[in-house]
């Protein structure tokens, strides 16, 4: 079967998967997830292994624009307000899974400590794109939505720089290399920098083009471009698209005054690229690594869970954070993806020794949080009280009404 037809069936079956979300009230995100499970190897196997890696482009044009999305949430304005409690909360639900994670392996399970060490800072990173497509979809608004959303992209950083030097360690005890404490640390500075730097220029540029362009489809063409230059300039480099395009979507928020309209142009486009980045992320799901996974897989989801929880909670508390964020923000940031499989590649590279036993683990611990990460989401900003539809949904009693603002707020 060609690839167009397959595109067009796993498009057809993801929104029909998240209309079925819809009518259990689960998130639309699960719904495709599942759908794509179900076209998987776990089940038809529509979709194979070799598709997904044919699919590559579809993955890396979603994750540059949910990226770019996220960017639109770092107005310096409120960054200035609340941008220590921002990273005190993000560096302290980084260390809690990190710690628990790293302590359930290595004291525990008497795991080397290479091994510990590299799996606990890869529970680090958040998936953004399901948290920011849960926060879309209900329009959420309040303090946790606005908190969330730049510690998601914050943790990814964190993440990042962690692993970074906890490779060098594990490198270090596992092979005996020599290395110095600043080749351990210039990896991931290097990258980060690197990243920062290009979406800062790319940000200029295209804040300096748009408020050129008057007619919205040159709009989109043009920041569509310059979203795919920052992602293919930096896997070029070796930096992160993720980091660079989240940089590049800041820069314009703050510089350009009607940077709406550049961030509604991209939305428009890229709903059903969403819709297949997350079907085909189901569909690279496989059921038959639960049966290898054993007690310590389950123990690293539950230690990952509980250590972002608790972390959540002690760095909301030290900022006196209000309630519902002290409470709500850890199970927001349960989802994980994008990140942690990114990370799976270089371990294969570079520690080859543990890299199945590993890459198994975070496969499994993927298979849960995609599935389930979005629904405690949904509860998270539920429980918060930060779900409009909901609110209107009270006040006017007309269902209709609400479905179909619902549908259209979710196809925007």
């Amino acid at each position: 079967m060609n690839v167009m037809l397959k595109i067009a069936i796993i498009l057809a079956v993801g929104i029909i998967g998240g209309k079925a979300a819809r009518l259990i009230k689960l998130p639309n995100v699960s719904g495709y997830l599942v759908a794509g499970l179900l076209l998987g190897p776990s089940f038809f196997n529509f979709v194979s292994p070799a598709d997904i890696q044919s699919f590559n482009l579809v993955n890396e044009i979603a994750l540059a624009a949910i990226a770019f999305s996220i960017g639109n949430e770092f107005v310096l304005k409120e960054i200035k307000k609340i941008g220590k409690s921002i990273f005190i909360i993000t560096l302290l639900e980084v260390v809690g899974a990190v710690l628990l994670v790293f302590s359930v392996m290595f004291f525990i399970f008497r795991q080397p400590f290479a091994f510990s060490i590299v799996i606990a800072t890869m529970s680090a990173a958040t998936a953004p794109a399901a948290t920011l497509l849960v926060m879309k979809q209900y329009n959420a608004q309040g303090p946790l939505t606005r908190t969330i959303l730049p510690v998601v992209a914050l943790d990814d950083v964190v993440g990042i720089v962690i692993f970074g030097i906890a490779l060098s360690l594990a490198k270090i005890t596992a092979y005996k290399q020599q290395m110095s404490i600043i080749s351990m640390i210039a990896g991931p500075i290097i990258e980060i920098a690197g990243s920062v730097i290009l979406g800062f220029v790319l940000g200029v540029i295209l804040s300096w083009f748009s408020k050129k362009t008057r007619g919205r489809d040159e709009l989109q063409a043009i920041t569509l471009a310059i979203i795919g230059l920052a992602t293919g300039i930096s896997l070029l480099l070796g930096f992160s698209p993720l980091l660079t395009c989240i940089v590049l979507g800041t820069v314009l928020v703050n510089v350009q005054q009607n940077s709406t309209r550049v961030f509604d142009s991209i939305n428009s486009f890229a709903t059903p690229i969403y819709v297949l980045f997350f079907t085909i992320a189901g569909a690279s799901l496989d059921l038959s690594i639960l049966k290898t996974v054993g007690i310590m897989g389950l123990s690293y989801v539950l230690a990952r869970g509980i250590g972002k929880i608790i972390g959540a909670w002690a760095g909301a508390s030290m900022v006196k954070a209000e309630p519902v964020v002290r409470k709500y923000l850890g199970l927001g940031l349960l989802p994980q993806g994008g990140i942690s499989i990114g990370l799976m590649v270089l371990v294969r590279q570079q520690l080859p020794d543990y890299a199945i036993a590993i890459n198994t683990i975070i496969m499994f611990s993927v298979l849960i949080y995609e599935v389930s990460g979005p629904i405690f989401a949904k509860i998270a900003i539920k429980k918060a009280g930060e779900i409009q539809i909901d609110k209107k949904t009270v006040k006017s009693g007309n269902k209709d009404e609400i479905n179909y603002k619902a549908s259209s707020q979710t196809n925007e």
